[in-house]
């Protein structure tokens, strides 16, 4: 089903010869499939291509230069391939991140106004209550004599939490118990990567009768939404209180340039993208930024000691957004961990016409164009020494000369995250505080990374907390 040729493609783009056995490793999704991919882009530098069966043709660009002009092409040319996000509708629906054409654009006008900075703003307030609540349970753990704890478990309650109040402006005390609702979320993630690598599994007819079809309808059905309609007086009372609009009421209240607004439909699908791509994505930025941290004394020292800076004399921790912009050098460890650690590692388009990079290449209209920016991101020709961790890379000084597509943890052009504004903005306060609060170190287990939906590790992120004590005056 996997092959490649050494003849052009339209006549002008190369598909590069490998083995049968290398193809297949660069479709794991596992610590040997990633360096699979390292292997690749030292190999080929900016490109190759292959086909997959009679059924798909797919080129893999890993340069910048070679992925600006497609990520930067008019989004009325650019289409979601059903291969790698097909199968996601089922369970979030016809949503911004899975429409096309005039519905995308329609969708994308009526949502921008909810990511504006005015907007973000207020939702700072909510970032910092919420690690309020994760630093509490970890003094807590830690005083019990429990102070090796897996990051991601922790984390990702924290941002379920942040995005119930940011999203719905509900308390749903998730942190303080297991969340069925991230389960279902881990298991909707693994069974979309599995069902990717099995091709009579890309049949509904074939997929919906077999016991991963089934586990995957079960896994849909549960959700927050009846959770939050039956929650009683707790969100009833929230929405009273609220002086702030939150995402629900921008929905709402948005409107076209005919006046119509999303369908009740449209909501629920914009929602629920919401809820997954805003917190699971922001839980693997945060777990691998106090991950690569750990790693690394000095540049943790070095934050920290910027966290204390900015907030001497002050009567409490909490953040404001204007705070966020006074701290260089944490910001400078987030980027470097996006670029070490993206939690999505490739985004994938189809063009409705040929469209041509560099050198005169051109791909074919149709085919698949797979963006990947873990390669980009490790590719030694854009960064020397491309697996160390280095912060001052982003120095200015430094990036200043660097391709702007070099660093793309959120896409980039029309179709990039709109949500990452609002992303950066909960990494620097939880990343902040914790910092300030804790010292992480190692957990003593081996780091294998695990590229599903986002990246995760394999048993989980396990870092050791030590408390510290407030700074004093």
């Amino acid at each position: 089903l996997l092959a490649t040729r050494s003849t052009p493609l339209s006549s002008s783009l190369r598909l590069e010869r490998s083995s049968f056995v290398s193809v297949l490793q660069l479709f794991q999704h596992t610590e040997e499939g990633l360096q699979a991919v390292d292997q690749l882009v030292r190999t080929y530098s900016h490109s190759c291509s292959w086909f997959l069966g009679p059924f798909y043709s797919l080129v893999r660009l890993f340069h910048p230069d070679y992925i600006k002009p497609l990520l930067l092409a008019p989004a009325s040319i650019t289409v979601k391939d059903e291969l790698f996000y097909g199968f996601l509708r089922p369970w979030l629906g016809q949503s911004l991140l899975l429409s096309n054409g005039e519905d995308w654009s329609r969708r994308r006008r009526l949502l921008t106004p909810a990511f504006h900075f005015d907007i973000l703003k207020n939702y700072v307030k909510i970032f910092n209550h919420s690690s309020d609540i994760m630093h509490s349970k970890w003094r807590r753990l830690v005083a019990e004599g429990e102070s090796r704890q897996d990051m991601f478990n922790h984390i990702s309650l924290m941002t379920l939490d942040s995005l119930l109040r940011c999203t719905f402006s509900y308390n749903s005390n998730c942190q303080e118990s297991s969340s069925e609702y991230i389960a279902a979320i881990f298991e909707l993630s693994t069974l979309v990567i599995e069902r990717r690598g099995r091709i009579l599994h890309h049949w509904d007819c074939l997929y919906w009768r077999s016991p991963e079809g089934q586990r995957f309808k079960q896994a849909c059905s549960v959700d927050f939404w009846n959770t939050l309609e039956f929650s009683g007086s707790n969100s009833r009372e929230e929405k009273k209180k609220k002086r702030v609009a939150d995402f629900i009421d921008l929905l709402l209240l948005s409107k076209d340039e005919d006046g119509h607004g999303l369908t009740d439909e449209e909501i629920k699908a914009e929602a629920d993208t919401f809820m997954f791509g805003g917190h699971d994505t922001t839980a693997s930025g945060i777990s691998w930024v106090l991950y690569n941290l750990s790693q690394h004394q000095d540049y943790q020292d070095r934050c920290r000691a910027e966290v204390n800076d900015l907030l001497q004399d002050r009567k409490t921790d909490d953040l404001d957004w204007e705070d966020l912009s006074s701290l260089p050098f944490t910001t400078m460890c987030i980027k470097e961990s996006l670029r070490l650690h993206s939690p999505v590692s490739a985004v994938t388009r189809r063009y409705t016409k040929d469209m041509t990079v560099p050198g005169g290449r051109v791909i074919p209209q149709g085919s698949i164009c797979l963006v990947s920016i873990y390669g980009t991101h490790h590719n030694p020709e854009i960064w020397p020494d491309p697996d160390v961790y280095n912060p001052m890379r982003f120095d200015p000084e430094n990036s200043k000369d660097r391709s702007s597509h070099a660093f793309i943890p959120f896409s980039s052009g029309p179709r990039n995250c709109i949500g990452q504004k609002f992303a950066m903005a909960e990494l620097r306060v939880v990343v902040a505080l914790t910092l300030r609060r804790f010292r992480l170190t190692p957990g003593g287990v081996e780091v294998r990374r695990l590229p599903q939906l986002v990246l995760r590790a394999e048993g989980g992120l396990w870092l050791t907390l030590e408390t510290l004590d407030a700074p004093q005056d």
